[in-house]
């Protein structure tokens, strides 16, 4: 049996003081808006058995033979669609909010490098977690953007640094954030965007909430995503002080044929404007940056979807993205889970007996 093979690790130095790090972690985007780019990333996200739970001898001929020859060309035109002259949204409010998470823990006292990565695609977890352990980081912290857990997104994301565990022979101490669907920060940035939104542009009759949808059958397996989507919007209309009939939880981005969860966000919003809603606002509570999911298929595709079907106003809530609110409740959501961890300037005292203790190393290895 051959024995395992291990990454070339940094000089180990003794003494040197403990790094602590955070990983901000989001599900990843294709490098540009072209067929061979979009082809690259779903075959990675696509043979991730996490997103897709078929057994391969079934799902890779579909995949390679079918999906991946074809699907490419008519994602990369919607991609394209959202494309900005700096790249992808979804890349860039995800390096923001990285960057702004690292100044709002410096500000509060905590010296944290933070580092951005996607699950598919580039930075990759592994490539991130390398240039955080070659700067010095003992002690990482990994956080997602996903507020509600799911086997897909947060359970895959752990995957991908346990995978990457496994080939290092220096592990840093880590965590992970597995949830934060009902976080009293995060709720109150969502209700604060909704509001701000309609303090400029009035209030719809009615609010639809959109999360990405996942096949019906992992609520029977136990996956707790679609609670935590009906915790989080139940949380967000009582700060809102929304009745049961002035809004609607629903899920959107169905793939392939299997039943996915319910109620869908087209027929929701087709439904609605066939009742007579003549306006409506919506707003996808489960994604912190905007991405394709947010700007093509609810800003363009449902707002065509409303409006050919008898409704008169849509109005597309941009998601936290950047918003001061939001990276407060980022930023005190890392500090939490960080507890424990040396984050702050080590004392005096404490750096004059690391320098001992290094002096004292290298001495004995003389």
């Amino acid at each position: 049996m051959a024995s395992p093979s291990f990454q070339q690790e940094p000089q180990f130095s003794h003494g040197s003081a403990p790094q602590t790090a955070v990983l901000y972690c989001n599900l990843g985007t294709p490098d540009a808006p072209t067929p061979a780019a979009v082809r690259r990333y779903l075959a990675e996200f696509l043979a991730d058995p996490r997103v897709v739970e078929i057994p391969k001898f079934l799902w890779w001929p579909l995949l390679y033979g079918v999906i991946l020859p074809v699907r490419p060309a008519k994602s990369a035109a919607k991609y394209a669609k959202i494309w900005t002259p700096d790249g992808s949204p979804l890349l860039l409010w995800t390096q923001k909010q990285a960057k702004l998470l690292q100044g709002w823990l410096g500000e509060h006292g905590h010296r944290v490098k933070v580092r951005h990565a996607m699950r598919y695609g580039n930075p990759s977890i592994a490539s991130q977690l390398d240039a955080l352990k070659a700067e010095g980081a003992t002690r990482i912290l990994v956080l997602t953007a996903y507020p509600q857990y799911s086997a897909s997104t947060t359970a895959s994301t752990v995957d991908a640094v346990t995978a990457w565990s496994a080939r290092t022979r220096h592990v840093p101490e880590l965590r992970f954030v597995n949830r934060y669907h009902d976080d009293a920060g995060y709720i109150q940035a969502l209700m604060r965007r909704i509001e701000a939104h309609w303090r400029q542009h009035g209030r719809g009759e009615h609010l639809v909430m959109s999360f990405h949808g996942v096949p019906e059958r992992t609520l029977r397996l136990g996956d707790p995503y679609h609670c935590e989507c009906q915790k989080t919007a139940r949380l967000l209309a009582s700060r809102l002080a929304l009745q049961k009939d002035q809004y609607s939880l629903t899920f959107q981005s169905r793939f392939g044929k299997a039943k996915w969860l319910e109620p869908s966000t087209d027929a929701t919003l087709r439904g609605l404007a066939r009742r007579g809603v003549g306006r409506v606002d919506v707003v996808c509570p489960g994604f912190p940056a905007d991405c394709l999911e947010t700007l093509e298929e609810i800003g363009m595709e449902g707002r065509q979807a409303f409006l050919t079907s008898g409704g008169k106003e849509f109005h597309y809530i941009p998601c936290l993205n950047d918003d001061p609110a939001w990276i407060g409740a980022l930023g005190a959501l890392a500090e939490r889970h960080l507890a424990g961890w040396p984050t702050r300037e080590a004392p005096a005292a404490d750096a004059l007996a690391a320098s001992r203790d290094a002096a004292l190393a290298k001495g004995a290895t003389r």
